[in-house]
């Protein structure tokens, strides 16, 4: 099933029955269901009941080989660091797994890649040119696009542009601002936006998590994102970050390092930003986004704060974000940025 919010997206999107196209691509922000939404769409897309609302029957055959993982006429395509999430049905906090991916080291065998290599997108080519064994669509689930390599994106673009009949494309992303124009250009955009505050906030109470409002702030909105960071096992870790850059000029840099270093470095740079964006919300607007519960802190931080610096900093921070995954020391990583935000106050 669907999420409750996603609703309104799949009754427009059933306007697209009629003449639906060679590839969408389903973009938003992290964390809304945009994968699972994507599994269900891909479903119903090969269902043979072929319901008036477009939803799997769950019960013929086309339903029951799709949620046992082997119909013959899908594929999904995913980092092996992802492999998991490829099940229909998987609960997929898909971002939380994402950055626990980006975290193991593997130091006894080769990590698992965070990239779609070229060789997961020419073994498509197979499988597009051949026919439908039930006659119907076949459907290919690409997650996240953003997660193809420069190889495997060139080689998705050329089968984009001659689009083989009988085929659909689903790419799902959230950071579409990574994938090529071109690929972009060649499918039909469907933005899906974050639910509403009330609404993701009810859903939360409603899976027994206390704090519901405040998970949801920390997570920007996004429902699973607040799910995931209810049984975060970092949580003490994150509260630590929040209590030294609470602190202002007297943020320990050092005793950062030490205690973030076996952290992914994506995971950090997520928190770090979200509470520059507060400090600057306090500064500009009086009004904190993620991190409502820290606002003393935030407005000290932000009164005191160089607004040059800060805006620097923020730049600083933002560049980091382009190397990320690279193999990065990062306790020197974080060190480096722990100081740099220390000196914002200077």
């Amino acid at each position: 099933m669907i999420y409750p919010w996603q609703a309104n997206d799949w009754q427009r999107l059933q306007q697209l029955r009629a003449n639906w196209p060679h590839a969408l691509l389903l973009h938003g922000e992290a964390g809304i269901g945009k994968l699972q939404f994507a599994q269900y769409l891909a479903k119903g897309l090969l269902c043979e009941t072929h319901l008036p609302s477009g939803e799997p029957c769950g019960t013929c055959s086309a339903c029951l080989w799709f949620s046992q993982g082997n119909h013959p006429d899908y594929r999904a395509v995913l980092p092996e660091a992802l492999a998991g999430l490829a099940a229909a049905g998987a609960d997929s906090s898909a971002d939380a797994s994402a950055e626990k991916a980006d975290g193991d080291e593997g130091k006894k065998s080769r990590a698992p890649s965070k990239e779609i290599k070229i060789e997961q997108v020419r073994a498509l080519l197979d499988f597009c040119s051949l026919g439908s064994h039930r006659g119907g669509l076949r459907v290919v689930l690409l997650y996240p696009a953003e997660a193809l390599n420069v190889a495997a994106a060139n080689a998705l673009l050329k089968t984009l542009e001659e689009p083989p009949s009988g085929v659909v494309f689903l790419l799902v992303s959230a950071r579409i601002d990574r994938l090529l124009p071109t690929i972009i250009s060649r499918c039909r955009q469907w933005p899906m936006s974050v639910p509403p505050f009330d609404e993701a906030r009810a859903w939360l109470a409603s899976r027994g998590i206390d704090d519901a409002a405040g998970l949801l702030a920390q997570a920007g909105g996004a429902p699973l994102n607040a799910l995931a960071l209810a049984s975060d096992e970092n949580r003490a870790l994150r509260d630590f970050t929040l209590a030294q850059l609470a602190a202002g000029p007297n943020c320990d840099a050092f005793a950062c390092g030490e205690n973030l270093q076996k952290l992914p470095v994506p995971l950090v740079l997520g928190w770090l930003q979200r509470w520059l964006y507060d400090v600057l919300a306090e500064r500009t607007a009086g009004r904190p986004r993620y991190f409502p519960g820290a606002a003393k802190a935030l407005a000290r931080c932000a009164a005191s704060a160089d607004p040059a610096a800060l805006s620097r900093y923020m730049k600083t921070v933002t560049r980091q974000r382009a190397v990320e995954n690279h193999p990065l020391n990062a306790r020197l990583v974080f060190e480096e940025l722990f100081m740099g935000y220390r000196d914002i106050f200077a």
